[in-house]
């Protein structure tokens, strides 16, 4: 499944450069995203832990959406400028 279904370019690309690795430009699979996300929230990834739980999403996800949110706003800062 496509990440766009659940999450906006802006969030998935925001748990790319969390993670410090660069995003793809089209947009990646759930899972690919999810885990980005988890691991923000504490999930170590190694080969026998299986899949994230629910609270080590919730709290990558808080770190997403608040860096999503400063892109945003940034974004819109930039329209605002003037040279004077």
């Amino acid at each position: 499944m496509d990440a766009a279904l659940l999450f906006d370019p802006d969030e998935w690309r925001a748990a790319y450069i969390l993670n410090k690795q660069k995003p793809p430009q089209m947009p990646p699979t759930l899972n690919q995203v999810v885990r980005l996300v988890a691991r923000l929230g504490g999930f170590l990834a190694r080969k026998g832990d299986g899949e994230p739980g629910v609270k080590t999403v919730w709290l990558g996800m808080q770190r997403v959406i608040d860096f999503a949110a400063g892109v945003r706003y940034s974004r819109g800062q930039r329209e605002f400028e003037t040279c004077v």
